[in-house]
């Protein structure tokens, strides 16, 4: 399973993913950031439970940061695990998406 829940909290839209994002499961996460932006709201991604995201993975991540630019929106990512961490990190993605410690902390350094 990867997308786990999709909710609003202040004014955002929280999806948190779990489990492997892959080229099997980045088509669900893809649909599910591109519904999300009808709402017109900052978008925040969860990717604490994330234990594997691939090339597909990270390609629907970007494909919602771009959506959520064009709106003049925002697209963050949220208590980043290590695996996905690391794998932003080498793709230097790190240096795109915004990614906050923790919801807390996303939810008061982002618009509502």
């Amino acid at each position: 399973m990867s997308v786990a829940s999709i909710t609003e909290q202040s004014g955002r839209t929280v999806i948190a993913l779990e489990g492997e994002i892959d080229m099997e499961e980045a088509p669900k996460v893809r649909r599910a950031l591109l519904d999300s932006m009808k709402q017109k709201r900052d978008i925040l991604v969860d990717l604490s439970e994330v234990t594997y995201i691939d090339s597909s993975g990270i390609a629907s991540l970007i494909e919602g940061l771009q959506a959520a630019r064009k709106q003049k929106n925002d697209l963050a990512l949220v208590s980043v695990s290590q695996r996905a961490r690391r794998v932003l990190e080498l793709a230097r993605l790190d240096k795109v998406f915004t990614i906050h410690a923790d919801l807390a902390t996303a939810l008061a350094a982002t618009k509502g």
